[in-house]
């Protein structure tokens, strides 16, 4: 894991604070079953040198608590339509 300086202040996917983020290049598992810290994870495709990455924006419970985008419908990076899962 590589945590970027250049991270913005916002989740670019869903405009809401994080708590952290992170940037990979290799295989991982997400799990956010019963996890007492995060909430959601956003994951935004970057390239770096010309190698492909994914960004993880952590987002706390109390960072997304009502947020609408927690819901059944997942919105991707450029804002098109709800797609649902």
């Amino acid at each position: 894991m590589d945590v970027p300086a250049d991270a913005p202040d916002v989740c670019p996917v869903c405009e809401t604070s994080y708590d952290s983020v992170s940037r990979h290049d290799a295989g991982l598992m997400v799990n956010l079953l019963d996890n007492r810290r995060y909430r959601r994870v956003c994951f935004e495709p970057v390239s770096l040198d010309g190698v492909a990455h994914v960004r993880f924006y952590h987002h706390t419970h109390a960072q997304v608590d009502g947020d609408e985008g927690t819901g059944d419908a997942v919105t991707d990076v450029a804002g098109r339509d709800p797609v649902s899962r």
